[in-house]
């Protein structure tokens, strides 16, 4: 049966995340600045971040003034009806600084903790990828499915770094112990666009270390509604130490060989 808060959920944040999109693409100044710094001076947070962030909480909470909010430049807020959006106004800074085109606008809905809704836009490749809980993954209305099992020598699989030095010298370590055991690792800059190539069949898997809930929480319900599992280290759930996304037959020992190879700390 069909559920009709989580259309309205899926509605809005389609509408939010094209609104941003539109925002970060057309709006983009020639001369970008920066406005704060996170971790490390590689880690920028823009003006257009923050401006795209501001905007897709403002028309939210226009029309769900109740629900609470998780985003990646500041927004916080406990809210009262169940629902809670996790937002990540620009997934992929750096590309989007420098003028690549794989950058994204990630939007979930959590309804009592439980993820229910996820839109990753991706202005630049043209596409939008959606999924409700128990409803399957698109792609620009298209339905999605992930790849058929390869086994893991074949497996194409992408990751991302660490914008801390120190911890990313430690995964290129595993980076570089990993690659001659499948058939090539791929680095796309943004964690939300990754986990929709799963989705879409145009990755076999993707690990990345040091990751937060606004960047998978779209990814990894689109993901896992194409088919793929998703998971962290063996037996626990994707967290900040380790997100695994991969087709079933890629899925346990990708993780086991991260595992071993100790992808998921420093």
């Amino acid at each position: 049966m069909t559920d009709p808060l989580l259309s309205e959920l899926l509605d809005l944040a389609l509408e939010a995340a094209r609104r941003a999109g539109a925002l970060l693409r057309d709006g983009r100044p020639a001369d970008l600045g920066v406005a704060a710094t996170k971790s490390s001076p590689i880690d920028v947070v823009t003006e257009m971040d923050i401006r795209a962030e501001k905007l897709i909480t403002g028309y939210l909470s226009e029309h769900r003034p109740g629900d609470g909010f998780l985003g990646e430049e500041g927004a916080s807020a406990e809210g009262s009806s169940g629902i809670r959006w996790v937002i990540d106004p620009l997934d992929g800074t750096v590309n989007y600084l420098y003028g690549l085109p794989t950058w994204s606008v990630s939007i979930a809905a959590e309804r009592e903790g439980e993820r229910v809704v996820g839109v990753v836009e991706a202005p630049m490749r043209r596409e939008t990828f959606h999924a409700v809980l128990g409803r399957g993954a698109y792609g620009n209305g298209e339905a999605l499915r992930c790849r058929p099992t390869a086994p893991l020598d074949q497996a194409l699989v992408s990751t991302g770094f660490n914008y801390v030095t120190e911890v990313r010298a430690h995964q290129a370590t595993v980076a570089q112990q990993l690659i001659p055991r499948l058939r090539d690792i791929r680095r796309g800059g943004s964690a939300a666009i990754e986990l929709c190539d799963v989705a879409a069949g145009r990755l076999d898997g993707y690990y990345e270390r040091g990751l937060h809930p606004w960047d998978v929480a779209a990814g990894d319900l689109i993901a896992r509604e194409a088919g793929a599992l998703t998971g962290g280290r063996p037996g626990l759930p994707a967290d900040g130490n380790l997100t695994v996304a991969a087709t079933p037959g890629v899925f346990e020992p990708l993780q086991a060989l991260l595992e071993e190879l100790g992808a998921w700390h420093d």
